[in-house]
């Protein structure tokens, strides 16, 4: 019971469309009307607290960087299978945020450029950004302390393939420090938790601005959705592939960053099946709150010109009483 009200904002396909409280239909009628300029600099107030906590997060991981991780005992039976090549990275870790973070941010920008809707962009970005960040976090702590060793292990503790045990039959590692202590790193996969949080979170973008889910049968906005994981699971495999990564740890990775995504995605958005799915929930209440605002105006501009009516009428000397 408690699992299943945690998780039921989550249950992107459990409920159709008419199960969803109906706070309105929005139209796409006020875009263009709340840009950076007009609403930037409150929007970013507001979120103040937000921002600050998201520089946080950024020291934190800089901190866990500076750690070292749990140094778990490996007897001589264990190399066997530990002894797989120490090969180069096929994606660079330099490559990780450019795919992960800036390509999201540039998707997100081009549709500001079309629509014009600053709610959109900050909470697109924030979002992301604290999807990546509590991701690297909540890895590199299970990193930390696990320290399971890599599948490359033997060749970061003995580069020059001579073996050396202690009494116990545990390895007394003669490899530079550096890539033994990175050689501790293995669970979960840090290059896939960053990948599936990242383009999970443009995965769950994108559906909602194409409307994937609007039962109009368009096979072809699944394509859409489908590309940024598929990128995410091609990241996954080349790192099993590199020997730096067991698989259970590419399994781990993805799962912790697709649900760090969809958690923080929630945070601003609907769900993606939703009718109002294709917009943040910021923007709705900015429209709904400008509403009565219109009609009041519309209101005012009539009164207005029937009073000027009026007295043009009574300048001219005709009257405007009925006959």
């Amino acid at each position: 019971m408690v699992f299943g009200s945690l998780f039921s904002p989550m249950k992107f396909w459990g409920k159709t469309q008419e199960q969803e409280p109906q706070r309105g239909r929005m139209q796409e009628i006020d875009l263009g009307i709340h840009t950076i300029r007009s609403h930037g600099g409150g929007l970013a107030s507001k979120h103040k607290h937000d921002w600050i906590i998201l520089v946080i997060l950024v020291g934190i991981e800089i901190g866990l960087q500076l750690i070292s991780p749990f140094y778990r005992y490996v007897g001589k039976d264990m190399m066997t299978d530990l002894k797989y090549p120490f090969n180069d990275n096929t994606i660079p870790v330099w490559s990780v945020p450019i795919y992960a973070v800036l390509l999201p941010i540039i998707v997100f920008v081009c549709f500001y450029v079309k629509r014009t809707c600053v709610y959109d962009l900050h909470h697109s970005i924030l979002g992301l950004l604290f999807t990546v960040l509590i991701t690297g976090i909540i890895t590199d702590s299970i990193k930390l302390a696990t320290g399971r060793p890599r599948p490359n292990f033997y060749w970061r503790c003995f580069p020059d393939g001579k073996e050396l045990y202690d009494a116990l039959g545990g390895v007394i590692c003669h490899g530079e420090p550096g890539e033994v202590k990175e050689g501790h790193k293995s669970f979960p996969s840090g290059h896939t938790s960053w990948s599936f949080a990242g383009l999970g979170f443009l995965s769950l973008y994108l559906s909602g601005k194409v409307k994937a889910f609007n039962r109009e049968g368009h096979v072809a906005k699944l394509c859409i959705v489908f590309a940024p994981l598929l990128a995410a699971c091609l990241v996954g495999i080349s790192r099993v592939d590199d020997y730096w990564h067991h698989w259970q740890d590419v399994f781990a990775g993805a799962l912790i960053g697709l649900f760090v995504a969809a958690f923080c995605y929630r945070q601003f958005y609907p769900n993606p099946y939703h009718d109002e799915g294709w917009g943040p929930y910021a923007y709705f209440r900015a429209a709904q709150e400008r509403g009565p605002q219109q009609n009041g105006d519309a209101l005012r501009t009539m009164s207005l010109q029937v009073e000027q009516t009026s007295l043009e009428n009574m300048e001219s000397g005709t009257s405007t009483a009925p006959r």
